[in-house]
């Protein structure tokens, strides 16, 4: 009966670890990748992509391009424009980057003139609290139940491999 208390417990926190720790792979540009917009295109389309996802730390960014690169930069470098040093360079065309810290990043096209011309984002990944949903008003209370506990099942094995299941098929 007391390893059942211990067991349960544990096999839910093992399965919320599943969802938490997920991570979603972003294609930047949807299906018209990454890459220079037409003149009369809206320069900040990857910015406004970028307003409209929610990222968090090992979510991966998907670049597709043609004759181009990619590049993270620092702030000032954004704003510029231009990197001799960046901190990642890729040119192979399927880029895939991961986000793995909260905070800002700030990506460039390496190619002369890309950049002014709108192939430039920045990415905001949340940190872990900022993706959570917020708690209700019951779940900060302190008030204690004092009702029985629940009965632990007869095979706490058969109930630990349901609850794992049904975590893994959610």
């Amino acid at each position: 009966m007391g390893s059942c208390k211990l067991l349960l417990p544990l096999l839910l926190i093992s399965s919320l670890q599943v969802f938490l720790v997920a991570s979603t792979e972003f294609t930047v540009g949807g299906e018209g990748g990454w890459g220079v917009q037409k003149p009369n295109k809206n320069r900040d389309m990857y910015n406004e992509w970028a307003s409209r996802n929610r990222f968090k730390v090992d979510d991966t960014i998907h670049f597709q391009y043609q004759k181009d690169s990619v590049m993270v930069v620092t702030s000032e470098e954004y704003d510029k424009c231009r990197s001799s040093h960046p901190l990642f360079y890729s040119n192979n065309g399927d880029t895939v980057f991961t986000l793995d810290r909260p905070g800002l990043f700030y990506f460039i096209s390496g190619v002369a003139g890309h950049c002014e011309r709108g192939e430039r984002m920045i990415i905001k990944v949340l940190e872990t609290e900022e993706t959570l949903p917020p708690q209700s008003a019951n779940e900060n209370s302190t008030e204690t139940s004092h009702s029985s506990p629940m009965p632990c099942p007869t095979s706490s094995v058969a109930g630990a491999a349901a609850l794992l299941a049904v975590s893994f098929l959610a």
